[in-house]
């Protein structure tokens, strides 16, 4: 599909690292420009020259930090991005957390953490992006979510509750939307070769004892294929919803997990 983003301008959430990173790189190769977002800038600065060769001629590559739970920062972020590489069309919202605890242990602070980074920031983005999307009578958002947006995990509670949140916005929003030619989808990966799965292996081996080589395979084993997704396959997955032949798909979770989840 070279070339088949040119002229847009994609923005991503979490750009600096992961899934991020690899979407970015996969939307560049299509020929978009590509924003990166995130807290961190030298995390952003650092991807930003790994992704460099990636950039196709007539395109361009940038990044802008900021929180996705405040709401001034991004609307300040944004029009950072779109004053360097022109309307935002394409909106990538993946920055998310993750923190599992017994649900008699989450706290209240944690419980918001985990709705204001994984539901409230994808809210706050959209609402950035889509004033310059219904100008131009034409856009694409992805939700990042997880197949935690559409079963239940044990000691996460928090972190299913907001990615459900997350599915049932992108939902709402696709119907809202359907006649102004943006299309609202979300990708539910499985568990992924990521931060955040590195994360969820050495709390499993600091709490059970487990070596991590049994940690991994106890996540990867939730996977009828038997493997961690990588994250080239949900950019795959992202990158084919934004593609302009893609405007009769709207309002769905697609499931990137080997089949541990099969929508119906």
């Amino acid at each position: 599909m070279a070339g088949s983003l040119e002229g847009r301008h994609a923005l991503v959430t979490g750009g600096g690292r992961g899934i991020g990173a690899a979407i970015a790189r996969r939307l560049l190769a299509d020929g978009a420009s590509v924003t990166l977002l995130g807290r961190e800038q030298a995390k952003l600065d650092a991807t930003m020259q790994a992704l460099q060769p990636h950039v196709m001629a007539g395109a361009e590559l940038g990044a802008v930090s900021a929180d996705i739970t405040d709401a001034d920062w991004v609307s300040g972020a944004f029009a950072s991005a779109e004053e360097a590489r022109g309307p935002i069309t394409l909106l990538v919202n993946n920055a998310g957390q993750a923190h599992s605890a017994p649900f008699g242990k989450t706290d209240l602070a944690l419980w918001q953490r985990m709705l204001d980074v994984n539901l409230t920031g994808t809210f706050i983005c959209t609402q950035a992006a889509l004033p310059a999307m219904q100008a131009a009578g034409w856009g694409r958002i992805v939700n990042v979510a997880s197949t935690a947006g559409l079963i239940g995990y044990g000691y996460v509670s928090a972190y299913c509750a907001a990615k459900h949140g997350v599915i049932g916005l992108t939902r709402a929003l696709a119907l809202e939307l359907a006649t102004k030619g943006i299309t609202v989808n979300a990708v539910c990966p499985g568990y992924t070769e990521t931060d955040i799965v590195r994360d969820a292996v050495a709390n499993i081996v600091d709490k059970t004892g487990r070596t991590e080589e049994q940690a991994r395979a106890e996540l990867a084993a939730r996977n009828p294929q038997r493997r961690l997704v990588q994250p080239d396959e949900v950019a795959d997955a992202v990158a084919w919803l934004c593609q302009p032949s893609a405007s009769a798909i709207t309002g769905q979770a697609v499931p990137v997990a080997g089949g541990e989840v099969m929508a119906g």
